[in-house]
């Protein structure tokens, strides 16, 4: 492989890591296009002896790498650059289909469950269900990106707002543009909750993962345009395929926090001048 040819020396003597700086040699090539998805590295062998390090230091580096998603390792073949991650806002309130349209790829789900029972206690609160409206309709999908399985969702829709979901055929079709086309229920804004935890054996079964790989899970309650919550969903995300990202900013203070801020400012000067002017006429 050429581009190796011209591997630079790692710096032994800087307080970085080996490993580390043999990750940013194949990161900044990665991600300058010098490197394109599903080009194969050199052998373990080969990058010990280009970059004069250890096998363990090799190791270490590439087993981060496939770990966060740039690499993919293919027992008896070899490793090779990882296909880049989808990418979905946390600031915007899309669903998956909307999600792999907008980048290219094609949406598809595997329907795994599909039928009406009765909510739990979380789920009813979740949902704001009374003790009379119990009834929910889950719905489990495996998610596909251009036919890879990327994330496995089950979701609980209110079975008062959603009726007739079960007699839909959800595996090639958006459920939000559904509900809002169909059912009159328009998606409109979502508190949801985002933790990396270990894959549980089945949903690992689903995604084709190993058991206990790192995994994004995550929470989120929707609600419709009359702020009433409709759908509450648990969702187990490929960390290899999938990442998350948000826009943050320095919050500052409201025009109207600072008018209100001014006010007070001056309500407190005019107590003050009226304090000591009842002191002078003392």
């Amino acid at each position: 492989m050429s581009t190796w040819q011209t591997s630079p020396v790692l710096d032994k003597q800087h307080p970085t890591p080996l490993y580390c700086q043999l990750k940013e040699v194949i990161l900044s090539r990665i991600e300058s296009g010098q490197w394109q998805p599903g080009m194969q590295l050199p052998s373990e062998r080969e990058l010990c002896e280009q970059f004069r390090i250890s096998r363990i230091t090799v190791r270490q580096a590439l087993a981060e790498l496939e770990m966060e998603g740039r690499l993919v390792r293919d027992q008896g073949r070899g490793t090779f650059i990882a296909p880049p991650r989808i990418a979905q806002h946390l600031t915007r309130l899309t669903g998956f289909t909307q999600d792999m349209q907008a980048r290219g790829q094609k949406p598809g789900s595997v329907v795994l469950r599909l039928a009406l029972t009765r909510a739990t206690a979380p789920v009813a609160h979740r949902l704001r269900l009374d003790a009379q409206h119990r009834n929910v309709i889950v719905l489990q999908r495996l998610r596909m990106a251009s036919g890879e399985p990327v994330a496995v969702e089950t979701a609980h829709l209110s079975e008062k707002l959603c009726r007739g979901i079960l007699n839909e055929d959800l595996s090639n079709q958006s459920l939000y543009q559904l509900l809002a086309q169909k059912y009159h229920v328009t998606p409109t804004r979502a508190e949801q909750q985002l933790e990396a935890v270990p894959c549980p054996t089945g949903e690992a079964k689903l995604l084709g993962i190993a058991k206990g790989r790192p995994v994004l899970r995550l929470y989120r309650t929707t609600y419709s345009q009359n702020d009433d919550p409709f759908e509450t969903v648990e969702s187990y995300y490929r960390g290899d395929k999938y990442v998350f990202y948000a826009e943050l900013s320095v919050e500052l203070p409201s025009r109207r926090q600072s008018t209100l801020s001014q006010s007070k400012a001056g309500l407190f000067e005019d107590k003050a001048a009226s304090s000591q002017r009842g002191m002078f006429k003392s």
